[in-house]
């Protein structure tokens, strides 16, 4: 290994270590400040839904990740935790009392990751409907940036994180060999919002069948994302980066179980069944 590559290799270690410990601390001074700096509440239309949800192995940093929401420059209209009926008794007090300060708990049938947007589109159809996951810190204009950019272009959804279907001729790449990380703001059909830095889809973007439990928990178990992308494309809707450019650093002891992990081998069987069941809806790629 060149010396070059040996420490970007280190420093990339010493950065997933430290950056989850400064997020912390950062959360926890600015929290304490909350009273003297009040967040701009959005009073635009549609209403602004930010939408997540969690399960007991990661409850115990949940409350974090719900304050870098709360803290927020912009206040959505709602922000909802859902929480599947069974898992209700283990939500910590750290959660619960999170509700005195705008978090609004939820309970709702046992959907897996897709708690966090089935429910939300089924409760608020004509809401823009943002998600976020249950596991990591969101800056402070978070959520700022993906309405200024949804604000630009209004008909499409608007990731801060975004990869880049690959292509062999006509067959799709191993998911694995897809481009990470794009942040150019191109209009592509092959463009693919992952969820960890949020996502906001504005209303009307999704196919009518996104709301068919029996489809999605039989074709993508365990890709929400790979299911939403198939639902905007046959809508006809395009999956566009914020243009910002943030690093997003798990909490440690939150990913001793993680989507991602599992998805590494599934997402490639996810897709092909997806394509079986769908088509190809990047075929008009830019």
């Amino acid at each position: 290994m060149k010396p070059q590559g040996f420490f970007a290799k280190k420093k990339k270690k010493w950065l997933r270590r430290l950056m989850p410990l400064r997020n912390r601390l950062c959360l926890s001074w600015r929290w304490s400040l909350r009273r003297f700096h009040p967040s701009e509440v959005y009073s635009g239309k549609p209403d602004l839904i930010v939408s997540l949800t969690s399960y007991p192995p990661r409850f115990a940093t949940l409350h974090l990740t719900v304050k870098s929401l709360l803290l927020q420059r912009l206040k959505p209209t709602r922000l909802i935790l859902w929480i599947a009926h069974a898992d209700a008794d283990y939500l910590p007090r750290k959660v619960l009392d999170l509700q005195e300060e705008g978090l609004e708990i939820r309970y709702c049938e046992d959907l897996k990751s897709y708690k966090k947007i089935i429910p939300a589109l089924e409760s608020f159809p004509e809401a823009i409907i943002v998600t976020a996951d249950d596991d990591v810190y969101y800056w402070p204009d978070w959520l700022t940036e993906l309405v200024a950019v949804w604000r630009q272009h209004p008909q499409d959804v608007i990731a801060h994180r975004l990869r880049r279907i690959g292509f062999e001729g006509d067959r799709v790449r191993p998911y694995r060999e897809w481009t990470l990380e794009v942040t150019d703001q191109i209009a592509s059909p092959a463009n693919f919002a992952t969820g960890i830095g949020g996502v906001l889809y504005p209303p009307g973007c999704f196919h009518p069948t996104v709301l068919e439990r029996e489809k999605f928990m039989q074709l993508c178990p365990e890709a929400d994302d790979v299911w939403l992308y198939w639902m905007v494309r046959l809508n006809g809707r395009i999956e566009r980066h914020s243009g910002t450019k943030h690093r997003i650093y798990p909490w440690h002891g939150s990913q001793s179980v993680s989507l991602w992990k599992k998805n590494r081998n599934l997402n490639d069987e996810q897709i092909a069944r997806m394509i079986s069941a769908f088509g190809c809806p990047w075929m008009d790629r830019a």
